[in-house]
């Protein structure tokens, strides 16, 4: 083929709907995590619904993005097989992402002439689409309905997006069942990153969990997300019951056990939701997720007992218990090295064994770690902070830590922690001596990261009484009265 057909060849491709075109970025997932999850869906649900459709042809994007575009090859051919055979009679709208990923697939290999033959059945099916096709891209339902499974699949980064391609595709078709349960997710999970949350009158994601159960009464995953939902507004008689509905249903599916399993942890009940997650690791032994949840009931069952202050023979429940997170940790970390919150939580539990070396050598290769996020390195300052307090006894590493961790302005749970932390330790210093020109500066640098700038004037005029002259004090005393102006 001439440089001037493969230009041309290019130009056609890049107006193609799927996985190549939809502008995923490497770095903004885990890949061998979106591998398990993809492949562990397949293997739970495989030829029961056209979502195997979606995860196949996202497998092969994953292996192309490896490097592996023989086995990406495999998954498309997988892929044309089951929506042939699972759904004939919309295989044209089922097959649309696929084949547009067949022609960019042998694009990449060198293979042009089969690049544009994909092109030319493409242009085949977009003619039975006389209203919603342009010649070389297709706007239906079905394909953004798969866009936005694989956006919601890929990376929380993603969220917004998906959120956009499930309302596009209900705008066609308001009571499809599949594009209300994604939008229904999508809603949840965006909603769970809500520092201050949403009232229950207010939320979006409780509306649509119960429209999209009423669509499809006999979906377990919408099912026990809507109890988790229920749950954080206190309803729990209704939560109660959808989650032991969705287990009676669905109980060998580990997603809805997963699911089920937080709702009880998350309400109290940890030797209930460890029993569901042991069972559930009997199907999948090797899940660093399932491992990662056992350890938080573990570390809760912790710091349950110490928040108990009972006599001594606790101490070797504790121990006990301390072991045992641990060992769950070194699981998912050995499994999955770049599972940063592991990584952090088993350094803590390090600590809490009192392997103090142990937990700093540990938390000194985190910080190694390549292309940290910001929201993990927040997450960092405040696992860091918190090992220096009180377990280094160290408040002046501990206060550098979350000033450090509370810079990082991304609206996160750790960033509202970073600055309780620093306002607590001001707050408790100040209370025993009034003339702490530092406290009332650690304060009034908590107050300014808060942008809450008249306490912060406050602080600051008061730490500088108590240690006039110091020129962070002046510094940030000016910015803010400028601010003002």
């Amino acid at each position: 083929m001439h440089s001037n057909q493969e230009n041309a060849l290019k130009t056609k491709l890049l107006q193609l709907e799927c996985h190549f075109t939809w502008s995923f970025n490497k770095e903004d997932t885990d890949l061998d995590d979106l591998k398990e999850r993809l492949e562990e869906q397949v293997q739970l649900n495989l030829g029961k619904d056209r979502g195997i459709v979606c995860s196949y042809n996202q497998l092969a994007y994953v292996k192309h993005l490896e490097d592996f575009n023989e086995e990406a090859e495999k998954y498309l051919e997988k892929a044309e097989e089951l929506a042939k055979t699972t759904n004939e009679h919309e295989f044209e709208e089922l097959i649309i992402v696929t084949y547009g990923n067949f022609a960019w697939l042998y694009y990449h290999m060198g293979k042009l002439t089969k690049a544009q033959s994909y092109l030319e059945k493409l242009e085949d099916i977009f003619k039975k689409f006389p209203n919603k096709a342009s010649r070389y891209s297709v706007l239906l339902p079905a394909v953004y309905g798969e866009k936005g499974w694989s956006y919601l699949k890929y990376s929380k980064k993603y969220y917004e997006r998906a959120k956009e391609c499930f309302k596009k595709a209900l705008e066609e078709e308001p009571n499809e069942t599949e594009w209300n349960a994604g939008y229904a997710i999508v809603l949840y999970r965006i909603e769970s990153f809500e520092i201050e949350g949403v009232c229950a009158d207010d939320s979006t994601a409780l509306k649509q969990l119960r429209h999209a159960l009423k669509l499809h009464p006999e979906n377990t995953q919408i099912m026990v997300l809507l109890g988790l939902k229920l749950g954080e507004y206190k309803q729990n008689e209704e939560a109660l019951k959808l989650v032991e509905q969705a287990l009676k249903l669905s109980p060998d599916n580990p997603h809805v056990t997963r699911y089920v399993a937080k709702f009880f942890r998350k309400h109290g009940s940890l030797d209930k939701s460890l029993e569901l997650l042991m069972k559930a690791l009997e199907h999948t032994p090797n899940s660093g997720f399932l491992h990662h949840q056992i350890s938080l009931c573990y570390k809760r069952k912790i710091f349950k007992l110490k928040g108990q202050k009972k006599q001594f023979q606790d101490s070797t429940e504790i121990n006990k218990l301390v072991r045992m997170c641990i060992f769950h940790l070194e699981k998912v970390t050995k499994q999955k090295p770049s599972f940063y919150y592991a990584q952090l939580d088993l350094a803590s539990m390090y600590a809490e064994s009192r392997s103090n070396k142990k937990a700093e050598d540990l938390f000194e290769e985190i910080l190694k770690m390549p292309n940290i996020k910001s929201e993990n390195l927040q997450a960092f300052y405040l696992y860091y902070g918190d090992f220096q307090m009180y377990h280094n006894r160290s408040e002046s590493l501990a206060v550098q830590c979350y000033k450090d961790g509370l810079k990082i302005q991304n609206n996160n749970p750790e960033q509202i922690r970073c600055y309780r932390k620093l306002k607590n330790i001001a707050e408790r210093r100040i209370a025993k001596n009034s003339k702490d020109g530092e406290a009332y500066g650690i304060l009034g640098f908590a107050h300014q990261m808060n942008n809450e700038r008249l306490e912060a004037i406050e602080c600051y005029e008061n730490a500088i009484l108590h240690d006039p002259g110091n020129d962070e004090y002046l510094s940030a005393l000016c910015d803010l009265r400028l601010s003002l102006n």
